[in-house]
């Protein structure tokens, strides 16, 4: 066990520099507004590989291998494998995954290829399939944490979550799949939670690496229909019961468990969290904030506490039934959250400046590590809220079982931070996605692509935030509403075409995507203009009656040296 403790003091030191830190929930069809299964994720990857890429379905040759990639996002770069943060694959996979002037990303290893991979719109992380099946994601800190080792331990979360959408259809097959991969190939880097859900059923498939080095540990439960489930850089399964088919797990989760004695028959059920876990991720209630945030926000009857004992708390359950029903509008919304109105409010305070601006910046006086790891310190800290600065992208998915699958299922796709981003609709029964939305390299300024559009007025913003995001609100309700509107037509007619002409249907559903996509990017770029020329200089400026002052916020004016300043010729 002193060998083990060494051991597990170099894994965790190794991985302090993965910066994955995301926000996932489900809303089951029973608890949503319309009857649609919702999985939402924020991809908070400081500056990663932000293009979301459409992978077509494929045939394979019989006896052929699926190549296995190694992931930056697991524990940084891997220059071995040539796998960096960009690009995050450089393969055959997809047309966008050709990124000239990069070399070939290096497989770690090889699984057996099956005759048919479905398409799927794919991130960081696998997203969404061509028949409705969905992932969110977050990263969770974990007891061990270890890179990857061909023969030993060649998949992440990520490349699990892209081979569940390339063979699966329903939620349960793809947990399934994902606990047979862990067990037979070998899990690395971080812990990992993935909700996946398709139109009918939602389960949360947590995982983390073994201390034997091979294989991995996991476990899943299904989510009741009517309730919904959040998690945010903290694993959330507690107590396996064994008895209940609502729970999957490894074979040999129990068994190791014991044996590096992270868990005693003895004291009962095995806890999910405390035996792979050291609590609660970066620093105290960096998670815990946000599973209570949306939590009360969907539940406010419950009369939820921010306050906890620890990261081990029991006062939020797995998943709890919404006061009122949830809309994907809703989960937009929710992602867009800065503790706005409760005592944790980011927009208010010395720290949000003059023009309560809600995002904090990180840097090298932040605490690094797991709360429960010793050797960490920490001076002070941000409330850590849902939406960030440093968010690459989010998405809403909803998968719909009483249309066809083409247009049942959809991604709504949130570029850049959600506070200041438009969610743009992409059916997954599209051929392609626009190139505007699989091209990005957030080292090169690119009008070409959608994803800076929504970054440069994000952070323009920042200058005067109070009254321009305001401005972007209005554009946000705007284009929001305009897609909710042309959607029906577009389902009912793919639906007709699917019983006559399905071969158009693609094509059909890509060229509306396109258009409406370049509608909004287009109208961000105008939006970006308006904002320099209307706030040029601190002033509101109009044609006409240009250079309007409005100064600062009293409030904020007597927190500065202000009042100090010459107000008269005596020495002070």
């Amino acid at each position: 066990m002193k060998v083990l403790g060494k051991c597990f003091l170099v894994l965790l030191l190794v991985s302090v520099s993965s910066s994955m830190a995301c926000t996932t929930l489900i809303v089951t069809k029973g608890a949503s507004a319309d009857g649609s299964m919702i999985v939402a994720h924020s991809d908070d990857n400081d500056l990663a590989d932000q293009r979301i890429v459409y992978v077509p379905a494929q045939d394979h040759e019989p006896g052929s291998f699926r190549p296995v990639y190694c992931s930056a996002v697991a524990m940084g770069e891997f220059p071995q494998y040539n796998s960096f943060i960009y690009p995050r694959i450089v393969s055959d996979r997809a047309p966008a995954y050709d990124t000239p002037g990069y070399p070939l990303s290096i497989p770690i290893g090889m699984i057996p290829q099956v005759d048919h991979t479905f398409a799927y719109f794919d991130g960081s992380y696998g997203i969404m399939n061509e028949h409705q099946l969905m992932f969110g994601e977050c990263t969770d800190g974990a007891k061990i944490q270890i890179a990857p080792e061909p023969g030993k331990r060649i998949f992440y979360s990520s490349e699990l979550s892209r081979v569940a959408l390339e063979r699966c259809k329903t939620a349960r097959e793809a947990v399934e799949l994902i606990g047979y991969l862990i067990e037979k190939y070998g899990y690395y880097g971080t812990g990992e939670t993935l909700p996946v859900a398709d139109p009918n059923e939602a389960w949360v498939i947590e995982m983390a690496p073994s201390p034997e080095g091979t294989g991995g540990l996991w476990v899943a439960r299904r989510v009741p229909d009517g309730e919904v489930f959040v998690a945010a850089n903290h694993f959330r399964i507690r107590e396996i019961d064994t008895e209940n088919p609502d729970f999957l797990y490894g074979e040999t989760l129990h068994e190791v468990a014991e044996k590096f004695g992270w868990w005693d028959p003895k004291d009962g059920p095995l806890d999910w969290l405390r035996t792979v876990s050291l609590g609660e991720y970066n620093h105290p209630y960096y998670s815990l904030r946000r599973v209570w945030r949306l939590f009360s926000s969907m539940a406010p009857s419950m009369n939820l506490s921010p306050w906890v004992e620890d990261g081990f708390t029991r006062e939020y359950p797995f998943s709890l039934k919404p006061d009122n029903k949830v809309s994907a509008s809703d989960v937009m919304n929710l992602y867009r959250d800065h503790y706005e109105g409760t005592e944790f409010d980011l927009t208010k305070g010395v720290a949000a400046g003059p023009f309560g601006y809600p995002d904090r910046y990180y840097g090298p006086y932040d605490g690094q590590g797991d709360v429960g790891d010793p050797s960490r310190q920490l001076g002070g800290a941000w409330e850590r809220p849902i939406s960030v600065t440093y968010c690459g992208y989010a998405f809403v998915c909803q998968a719909r079982n009483w249309l066809p699958d083409p247009v049942g299922g959809i991604m709504w796709l949130g570029l850049d931070k959600p506070a200041d981003t438009c969610f743009i609709p992409f059916f997954v029964g599209v051929s392609d996605l626009p190139e505007s939305i699989q091209v990005c390299d957030t080292s090169e300024f690119n009008k070409d692509s959608a994803w800076w559009a929504f970054n440069f007025v994000s952070n323009w913003a920042a200058l005067k935030y109070s009254y321009m995001h305001e401005d972007i609100k209005l554009m946000q309700e705007k284009y929001e509403a305009l897609s909710l509107s042309r959607l029906p037509e577009i389902e009912a007619h793919i639906t007709k075409l699917l019983l006559t002409k399905p071969e158009e249907a693609g094509r059909y559903l890509s060229r509306f995507c396109s258009r409406n996509s370049q509608e909004i990017v287009e109208a961000w770029w105008k939006l970006s203009e308006y904002l320099i020329v209307r706030y040029n200089d601190g002033f509101i400026n109009e044609k006409g009656n240009m250079a309007q002052p409005t100064g600062y916020p009293k409030e904020w004016l007597d927190e500065t040296g202000w009042a100090d300043g010459p107000t008269s010729y005596e020495k002070k």
